[in-house]
């Protein structure tokens, strides 16, 4: 296997980038079961393909300081990217093999009248590498959204919300390969057992703390054979999940024997740690608009051994989901409601590489029409002194405070308990929000 491989698959990939609704990390793990890479051929495909999709906007700046105009061809501008990216982001490649191997790449794609166009801009930029490191840092102070390569409409709004300091922050937290965390199945393991296993299993982990995830139940994990193969995992031992995910059903509370509503259920973090809590005894429904979908909730609460989870299809129609205009009529009222809606994910912009060049400042607006009615349907099944629970992994208020307060307007038998929302460059963890209200009387 040559060691063009991981870039040619990197370029292919990055030729895909907004196309369809499927999300670049899933493209590039189909893109990966496909190929017979090595471990460091298979790392080094997924932090090209990463790297240079988050950086695109820095790279397309360093592009046009040196070209008379922007190539017309979409992949001979992602190969110099990706030229660029390993120049500048990849230290552990020496200039003459990310100039050479993508010179050679450019011919082999059909580009053989560009190779000596492609080859002088990166051996210009290599030979200017102090300078060009210089205008790089400057342009951080200077253009934001191109120093730190995100929209301009998402650093101006996070400019006035946090000031300069804390968006940068933020920005910088985006431009990081993210941590994976694993949960403890407590039905199945106890968090010695499980760091037992992995030490055979060849897992390195950390410790780590947050106000509100138990002691010794969530732990960093920095290096490991791929996850699936363990049999830790395939035993049901433990879920990867961010820490941030956990505080929502922390608020929920819920408890053995009780009924409990899962209203956007998939893939099932939060609803297997609520059965977890609920020690596998009730009912915990489990909603959502597709049997797909449900059936990612099915695989892991399997895999983790809950029985008391039944996946059920939401009421109304999809994706739409408008509000039925009463209770739905598979169940009666229930004890608590988590309502784990779907947003603009821009809390997780690190995790999801390509979101930021897909999200649209009109988004917000539909998002938020959408939350508004999956609370309808939620407050329409809890009863009275239940718990309903309103998260999402977004930073924007629109979908956050403003939706929970116009909620609460026009549903004056609700009030807020609490709400809370985790800040990447504050507790060090995916962006959320979550808000916890309780009814007081019985709904119309």
């Amino acid at each position: 296997m040559g060691r063009q491989k991981p870039r040619e698959i990197a370029v292919r990939l990055l030729g895909q980038a907004g196309r369809g609704p499927d999300y670049l990390e899933q493209r590039l793990d189909a893109a990966l079961a496909g190929q017979e890479l090595s471990g460091p051929d298979r790392a080094l495909t997924q932090e090209l393909v990463c790297g240079v999709t988050r950086w695109q906007a820095t790279l397309d700046w360093l592009v046009a300081r040196r070209a008379p105009r922007p190539p017309s061809q979409p992949l001979l501008q992602n190969l110099l990217r990706l030229g660029l990216y390993q120049l500048f982001w990849l230290n552990r490649i020496p200039d003459h093999a990310a100039v050479g191997e993508t010179v050679a790449l450019a011919r082999e794609l059909g580009f053989g009248a560009q190779a000596g166009f492609v080859n002088a801009l990166l051996r210009g930029y290599a030979r200017d590498r102090p300078v060009t490191q210089q205008a790089l840092a400057e342009l951080r102070t200077t253009n934001p959204a191109l120093g730190y390569s995100h929209p301009a409409w998402l650093v101006a709004r996070w400019t006035a919300r946090w000031g300069e300091a804390r968006a940068a922050k933020l920005m910088e937290w985006n431009n990081t390969p993210p941590r994976n965390y694993a949960r403890v199945n407590m039905l199945r393991a106890d968090p010695g057992r499980l760091l037992d296993q992995w030490r055979q299993e060849g897992v390195e982990y950390d410790f780590g703390q947050w106000d509100w995830v138990p002691e010794n139940s969530v732990f960093s994990l920095k290096a490991h054979p791929p996850l699936t193969r363990l049999a830790s995992f395939q035993q049901g031992w433990f879920y990867v999940q961010d820490p941030s995910t956990l505080l929502a059903a922390g608020q929920l509370g819920a408890q053995p024997g009780e009924t409990v509503l899962d209203c956007c259920a998939a893939p099932g973090g939060k609803t297997t740690l609520i059965a977890q809590a609920m020690r596998n005894q009730g009912r915990l429904l489990a909603q959502e608009i597709s049997e797909e979908r449900l059936d990612l909730v099915r695989e892991n609460c399997a895999r983790l051994g809950l029985t008391c989870v039944e996946p059920t299809l939401a009421p109304g129609p999809a994706p739409s989901r408008e509000p039925p205009p009463g209770p739905a009529p598979d169940s009666g009222l229930c004890d608590r409601v988590l309502v784990d809606a779907p947003c603009s994910n821009s809390g997780v912009m690190r995790r999801r590489v390509e979101l930021r060049w897909r999200l649209r400042p009109e988004e917000l607006l539909r998002l938020r029409a959408l939350q508004l009615a999956l609370l309808e349907q939620a407050g329409r099944r809890l009863r009275p002194g239940g718990t309903l629970v309103y998260s999402t992994c977004s930073l924007e208020p629109e979908e956050n405070q403003t939706v929970v307060r116009e909620f609460l307007a026009g549903h004056p038998g609700l009030r807020l308990e609490q709400e809370r929302q985790l800040l990447p460059f504050v507790e060090g963890v995916d962006g959320a929000y979550v808000a916890t209200l309780r009814r007081t009387i019985t709904p119309c």
